[in-house]
């Protein structure tokens, strides 16, 4: 046994070797961090609460996914090189939009990507509508199924998916299932294990993949798409788990949005998921490249894919240009509202010059610590006219908006700081006047199933609820 003259020589070492860390690693964070807020949260925590904070920190802390980023920085001609052909073929068969308005010129630098022309999509609106497409369009693959979600659960409806694509590998279609092991932590291996004796290649993202990312769990793909022979892709809000088809017992209704693409886009969204699959295993699977017209699509789309790998904050941006470009209005309905101060002061400007601001959030929270944050931002945006809806028919999990009539978007990204900075993200933009129209008419019957908010929903709290509100808001920037 150790001596009492030991002990306190450990201790004498130990503290302050941990506050020397402490005060190192909020040095680090205040010189990295890519918000002020973020900066703050973590430089005062790391020096108050070193034995707490440094463990958060080294899973929680950082900004950039290193190696991703890496391969990024690459160009790896390997992988490159499909998206440089795509994108050849789509000027020489006069797929791209020319002629562009300066506001898409900044998304589309922000994207690296092309609006294409000659698409047709299709809005799935919940569940049981989604995946009845999604299952169709597995059940019509002629080649090959690439298929990745954030979340999937052996559920009813996780075994309903797995049933299906085993079903296709037994055709001798190829099947290509990613899935994020974080998001999916609760999967158990015998799903994988079972998927991959019936011949289905299958891999997690592998997010702490390379020496500078062990520990880390703060960078999620957060990304849902399935695509079929490289000519229709499914991507949007939902997950898959029974909820995301509202048989929860907690949740009951889930209200959600996916979109049916076809069209080169498709080709675009393919190469996304290519990247993902390529970080993850290192190999590039066997798809077909060749740009194709939808059957009746006159759609102008873009594909804007955003992550920590980006040298920009691609996700923040789109938001802010998108909301800065309303003339008349900016609808956004999004699960989680813990938005920057970029963003909270687009919104605020948008409202000040008279355009119709509506933000539409869920009644029911799932995550308490942002749903108590959301909390925080009723005095400043209220008071100027920006309206806000809790959706109270059941879960609002949606990512959608919609400025003015010009455009309308259906994606994976929330309004909030893991979504601009921390996840890998994916939003499709339509242009098209017909399916601005019906994502109009949606977000209308959505509206119609929500109450305004009150300031008094805030105001009239207890003490202690305005303090945890005001904590959860502290913490949102690291989450």
């Amino acid at each position: 046994m150790m001596n009492t003259d030991m002990i306190f020589t450990i201790i004498a070492i130990v503290v302050p070797l941990v506050e020397l860390l402490g005060i190192i690693a909020a040095v680090h964070a205040v010189m990295n961090a890519r918000t002020s807020q973020s900066a703050i949260a973590w430089g005062i925590s790391l020096v108050t609460f070193p034995w707490i904070a440094l463990i958060l920190y080294a899973i929680f802390g950082r900004n950039k996914f290193k190696g991703y980023v890496s391969l990024r920085n690459l160009r790896d001609e390997s992988i490159q090189h499909f998206i440089d052909k795509c994108q050849t073929e789509a000027g020489e068969k006069k797929m791209i939009k020319e002629g562009r308005q300066t506001s898409e010129m900044a998304l589309t630098r922000l994207a690296d990507l092309p609006i294409t022309r000659f698409n047709r999509s299709r809005l799935l609106i919940n569940g049981e509508e989604t995946f009845r497409s999604i299952f169709d369009g597995i059940e019509s693959a002629k080649d090959y199924i690439l298929v990745q979600f954030y979340i999937v659960k052996d559920d009813v409806l996780g075994r309903k998916l797995k049933t299906k694509l085993i079903q296709k590998a037994k055709e001798n279609i190829d099947v290509y299932f990613l899935y994020d092991e974080i998001g999916s932590n609760k999967l158990p291996g015998a799903y994988i294990q079972d998927m991959q004796d019936k011949g289905i290649k299958t891999s997690s993202f592998h997010t702490t993949k390379g020496k500078a990312n062990h520990f880390q769990l703060n960078f999620r793909n957060h990304r849902k798409i399935v695509i079929v022979d490289g000519k229709i892709a499914y991507l949007g809000g939902h997950n898959v788990g029974d909820e995301y088809v509202s048989k929860h017992p907690k949740f009951g209704f889930w209200r959600d949005t996916h979109v049916k693409v076809e069209g080169p886009v498709v080709k675009l969204i393919q190469f996304c998921f290519t990247q993902d699959w390529y970080w993850a295993t290192t190999r590039i699977p066997d798809l077909s490249w060749e740009l194709h017209k939808a059957e009746n699509g006159f759609e102008e789309a873009l594909i804007v894919a955003s992550g920590p790998a980006d040298p920009l904050e691609t996700c923040s941006l789109m938001f802010v240009h998108s909301i800065h470009m309303a003339k008349e209005r900016i609808w956004i309905a999004s699960p989680y509202f813990v938005p920057d101060q970029q963003v909270l002061s687009a919104l605020k400007l948008a409202t000040l010059r008279g355009v119709n601001v509506r933000v539409l959030i869920p009644e029911k929270p799932d995550h308490l610590i942002v749903y108590l944050a959301s909390f925080s931002y009723y005095e400043d945006i209220l008071s100027i006219g920006i309206k806000l809806y809790r959706y109270t028919a059941g879960f609002m999990h949606q990512k959608v908006f919609l400025v003015d009539s010009t455009c309308a978007a259906v994606g994976t990204a929330n309004l909030d700081n893991r979504s601009f900075r921390l996840n890998f993200e994916l939003t499709l933009l339509n242009y098209d006047s017909s399916v601005i129209k019906e994502v109009e008419d949606m977000l209308n019957e959505d509206f119609s199933q929500s109450r305004p908010v009150e300031l008094t929903d805030y105001t009239r709290r207890s003490f202690f609820f305005k303090l945890a509100v005001r904590s959860a808001k502290l913490l949102a920037p690291i989450l």
